[in-house]
C-alpha cells in the first residue's frame, strides 16, 4: 500500500489529534489503541529523508492540543502577549515534533523489508522515542506518556509493577502496530488477530478490574489544601499580613488531629513560606507543638552554598512533635519556565520571562525520612514535589532506597481548572502503582488525593476549597520487578531499535 504525499500528511496530523484527544480535559482514551497507527501507516514506505515530516506534524498538533495551559500560564503570570505565549507553545510543539520525528523515520527505514518488519519495530521505536522525551539533558518532558491512556484500568495498571508506565506504552503501540499491519496486509488472518487482541484486552482491562486486591490501611495522614490564590508576585510581609489564613490553616490541621492523631502534611505552597523567616519559623514550630505530631510542609528553604552565597531550594521539611526541623528534601526536577529558565542566555525574545523566573537551585538526593513507629518499625517515607510526579525512574529512586510510603506535594495554583492538573494528578496516581506504595497527594487548591497501591483513589478533597482530607494508609515493604530492574524495557526498545535499523541494511525485501 502506497499513500500519496497528501495522504500521509493527513495521517499524520490525524494521529497527534487523536492522541491527543486521549488524554484529559477531552477524555477519550480509546482514542490512543488507534492513533499511533495512523503515524506508522503515514511512514510506512516512505523515502527515510523525507519520513520525519509525518512525526513532526503528529508533534506539532498533539503537544498544542495537550499542554494549551502552557500559553495561559505564561498570559496571566508571565505578562506576556497572547501571541508571543502562542509562540512560546509552539516551540514546545516543534521540540516534540523533532523527537517523534525519530519514529517516522525508524519505520520508514525498516520498511524496505516489509509491512510485517516494520510493524513489529513500531513498538520498540515509540518507547525509545518516549524514553528519550523523558532524558533530555535541557528539557527532559515526559508528560502524557501513551500509556498513560490506559491508566483508568486498575487491571492494567497493575503491569506497571513489571515496567512501569513504559510497559502501558509498550502495549498501546503494539495493538497499533497490528491494527497498521492489519490495513498494510489486508490479510483476514491479521484482521482475526486484531478483533482477537481486542477481546482478550477488553476482558482483562474490564473483568481484570475485580481481581485487583483491596490494600488495609492502618494510619491516617491529614493532608491540608490551603486554597492560597496565585499570585504573580507576593510582598515580603505576606506571611504576616495573612496570619488569620496561617492560624486558621493550623486549626484546621489541631482539630483533625484531636479526632484522630496522624501526621499534617501541606502541600507545595504559592506563597514564599520560608523557615529562614523567624516568624514563620516559629509559627510553623507552633503549630506542630500544638498537633503534638509530626508536620511535613513545603517551603522555599535558603541554603548557603561553598562560595558562601544563599541558593534557593524548592523543598519539602519535616518538624517533628517539638517543632525541630528533622528531615529535609530538596526538590531535584525543576519545571522549566517555572523554576528555572531553560537556555536563559540565549532566549531574549522572552524578555519578560526570563526577568521574573529566578533560578532555584536543584537537589541532589533522593531522601528518606523516618515517621514516628512503635517497636522495630522504621516507617519510612519519600516525599517528592511537584513536576517530579512525572518521572517514573526518579520516583523509584526513592522505594529503592527505603521508603515505605510515597508524599506528593504539589501546587498546581498556576493552572487553574485547565487540563493541566487533571494530567498532573493521573500521572500522579501511576506512580503509586509502579512502587506498590500508599501515595498521599497534598496539593494548594485541588487534586488533594489518597491513592492506595493498586491506584484506587480511596479519598479525595473537593476542589477550590481550604480544608483537610482524612487520608488512611500503610506503610509497605518489598519492592517490584520495576523498582529492582528500574528501566529496563525502554532500554531494550533503545537497543531494539538500532539493532532494527541496523537490520535493514543487511538484506533485502522480504514481503
Amino acid at each position: 500500500m502506497n499513500f500519496r504525499w497528501y495522504t500521509r500528511i493527513l495521517l499524520a496530523l490525524a494521529s497527534g489529534a487523536l492522541l491527543a484527544l486521549a488524554f484529559p480535559n477531552y477524555n477519550f482514551p480509546l482514542l490512543a489503541w488507534g492513533a499511533i497507527s495512523l503515524l506508522i501507516l503515514s511512514a510506512y514506505g516512505a523515502r527515510p529523508a523525507v519520513a520525519p515530516l509525518y512525526g513532526f506534524l503528529h508533534g506539532m498538533v498533539f503537544f498544542p492540543m495537550c499542554l494549551p495551559w502552557m500559553a495561559t500560564v505564561m498570559q496571566q503570570y508571565g505578562n506576556v502577549s497572547f501571541w508571543l505565549s502562542a509562540g512560546i507553545l509552539g516551540l514546545v510543539g516543534i521540540a516534540g515534533g523533532l523527537i517523534v520525528a525519530l519514529f517516522t523515520w525508524g519505520i520508514a527505514m525498516v520498511s524496505p523489508r516489509g509491512a510485517a518488519a516494520a510493524c513489529f519495530a513500531a513498538p520498540f521505536m515509540w518507547v525509545a522515542v518516549e524514553f528519550l522525551r523523558g532524558h533530555l539533558p535541557i528539557f527532559a518532558f515526559p508528560w502524557n506518556l501513551a500509556g498513560y491512556a490506559a491508566s483508568d484500568s486498575l487491571a492494567l495498571l497493575q503491569l506497571t509493577t513489571i515496567a512501569g508506565v513504559w510497559g502501558l506504552s509498550f502495549l498501546i503501540a503494539s495493538f497499533n502496530a497490528l491494527l497498521a499491519y492489519a490495513i498494510l496486509s489486508g490479510r483476514h488472518r491479521a484482521w482475526q488477530a486484531v478483533i482477537v487482541a481486542a477481546a482478550v484486552i477488553v476482558l482483562f482491562a474490564v473483568g481484570g478490574n475485580y481481581f485487583v486486591p483491596v490494600a488495609q490501611p492502618r494510619h491516617v495522614a491529614h493532608l491540608i489544601q490551603t486554597n492560597f490564590p496565585q499570585y504573580e508576585d507576593y510582598p515580603p510581609n505576606w506571611d504576616a499580613t495573612h496570619a488569620s489564613d496561617l492560624n486558621e490553616l493550623a486549626q484546621i490541621g489541631i482539630d483533625a488531629v484531636k479526632r484522630e492523631p496522624g501526621v499534617i502534611i501541606w502541600p507545595e505552597a504559592p506563597a514564599p513560606l520560608s523557615l529562614q523567616d523567624p516568624v514563620f519559623a516559629q509559627y510553623a514550630a507552633r503549630m506542630a507543638q500544638q498537633a503534638g505530631v509530626p508536620v511535613i510542609l513545603g517551603v522555599a528553604d535558603w541554603q548557603k552554598n561553598a562560595a558562601g552565597k544563599w541558593d534557593a531550594f524548592n523543598s519539602a521539611v519535616m518538624l517533628d512533635a517539638s517543632g525541630r526541623r528533622v528531615f529535609t528534601y530538596d526538590k531535584m526536577h525543576l519545571v522549566p519556565f517555572g523554576e528555572y529558565v531553560p537556555l536563559r542566555r540565549w532566549l531574549t525574545f522572552a524578555g519578560k520571562i526570563t526577568a521574573d523566573i529566578g533560578d532555584f537551585t536543584p537537589g541532589h538526593s533522593y531522601e528518606v525520612g523516618s515517621l514516628p513507629g512503635t517497636g522495630s518499625q522504621q516507617n519510612k517515607f519519600s516525599t517528592f514535589i511537584c513536576f517530579e510526579a512525572i518521572f517514573p525512574g526518579a520516583i523509584r529512586q526513592f522505594t529503592d532506597n527505603g521508603a515505605e510510603l510515597l508524599i506528593n506535594m504539589s501546587n498546581d495554583g498556576w493552572f487553574g481548572r485547565s487540563a493541566a492538573p487533571a494530567q498532573h494528578e493521573m500521572m500522579a496516581r501511576v506512580r503509586a502503582v509502579e512502587n506498590r506504595r500508599w501515595l498521599l497527594r497534598a496539593t494548594n487548591n485541588g487534586f488533594t488525593i489518597d491513592v492506595d497501591p493498586y491506584g484506587r483513589i480511596v479519598a479525595q478533597l473537593a476542589t477550590d476549597i481550604r480544608g483537610q482530607l482524612d487520608a488512611p494508609y500503610d506503610f509497605r515493604t518489598g519492592r517490584t520487578l520495576y523498582v529492582i530492574f528500574g528501566n529496563w524495557l525502554p532500554w531494550l526498545c533503545v537497543l531494539a531499535s538500532f539493532a532494527l535499523i541496523a537490520w535493514r541494511f543487511t538484506s533485502r525485501r522480504t514481503s
